[in-house]
């Protein structure tokens, strides 16, 4: 069964800094790898995406503070967080959404890590 696990969450002030990390018990190298984010009484939403190319896109909120990576080696992916603000504040999930072999879209999810920005 394949499994996510995240670490890096915590409590930081606004304008800190966190680096958030997904560590995949599958090998993921073909696939992109998400990390999605709910604040309290909001929809979960998409922060960041990683293809299996590199290829990087970012929600508009987050651009230029954020930037994710990933260690194909480690099976890893990573958040790091600059600049951080309360409004960052969520539940932040890795996703990978896999494409299996009879073409059905499964969607994996880490069990969440949180963060809160806040003086």
């Amino acid at each position: 069964q394949v499994q996510l696990v995240e670490s890096g969450g915590g409590l930081v002030q606004p304008g800190g800094s966190l680096r958030l990390s997904c560590t995949a018990s599958g090998h993921f190298s073909r696939d992109d790898m998400e990390w999605y984010r709910q604040g309290p009484g909001e929809q979960r939403e998409l922060v960041a995406t990683v293809t299996s190319g590199g290829s990087t896109n970012y929600a508009d909120s987050v651009k230029g503070r954020f930037t994710i990576s990933r260690d194909v080696a480690k099976n890893t992916v990573y958040l790091q967080m600059n600049n951080l603000k309360p409004e960052d504040t969520a539940v932040y999930y890795c996703h990978v959404p896999w494409l299996g072999p009879t073409g059905y879209l499964y969607h994996f999810w880490g069990q969440g890590t949180q963060v809160t920005v806040s003086s």
